[in-house]
């Protein structure tokens, strides 16, 4: 798919997308941290990787914090491309909803590749790591900067539907935030601790089933 994902100049030092090593550099730490984990992950090792020094990694992001939180950023514009491209011409309020509940819990297939971003390994860093670049001690100051603008909007954007199917709930954020992160719980926890989860023949189909499940009981 070719596709732009326009991130916001405050997430970075010099914009990835502008250039080739830009682009390995985001591609490439994608890779690692998926197969490293976000604390065994360093610059250094990155520019081993992509045959360049750590010096140039940080032309672009002034730390691997920075980094997530620029991938957390891709992450969600991409998510929000789905839901309005989706759902936008959409009038049943109901099918609407289901349909961006699908967007919001789908597990990405292997290999399936977004603006040359492999988005099966991205998703499963999104799982595995954006807690550690939301719960720390400058998330306030994070979050007046803007750094999570686009995941509060993916969230406004879904709750907005919650209301128009049913103007008198009166949880609709909490909702939807509760399926965006349990969504992410529970595909970590089925690939991890399956035991803790309910193991049903669709395997793939099952974290969909249970949180669109949730959401017809507890709004219609």
């Amino acid at each position: 798919l070719q596709l732009h994902i326009t991130i916001s100049p405050d997430l970075y030092t010099k914009d990835p997308e502008s250039s080739v090593l830009g682009q390995k550099i985001v591609s490439k730490s994608i890779e690692m941290i998926d197969r490293l984990g976000f604390e065994d992950f360093t610059f250094k090792k990155l520019g081993v990787e992509i045959g360049s020094n750590e010096s140039s990694v940080y032309r672009y992001f002034e730390s691997k914090h920075a980094l997530l939180v620029y991938l957390i950023n891709w992450y969600w514009s991409w998510m929000e491309y789905q839901l309005v491209f989706s759902t936008s011409s959409m009038s049943d309020a109901q099918v609407k909803l289901a349909k961006a509940i699908a967007i919001l819990t789908q597990k990405w297939p292997d290999n399936s590749l977004v603006a040359g971003i492999n988005a099966a390994q991205l998703q499963r860093v999104i799982i595995t790591e954006s807690p550690k670049a939301m719960h720390t001690k400058s998330i306030d100051k994070e979050n007046e900067e803007g750094l999570f603008g686009v995941y509060k909007r993916v969230i406004q954007r879904v709750s907005d539907m919650v209301i128009d199917l049913n103007p008198k709930y009166a949880y609709p954020h909490m909702l939807i935030t509760t399926v965006v992160e349990g969504a992410h719980q529970m595909r970590f926890f089925a690939d991890h601790l399956p035991t803790i989860t309910d193991q049903v023949e669709n395997q793939a189909q099952l974290v969909e089933s249970f949180y669109q499940d949730l959401i017809q009981k507890t709004i219609i």
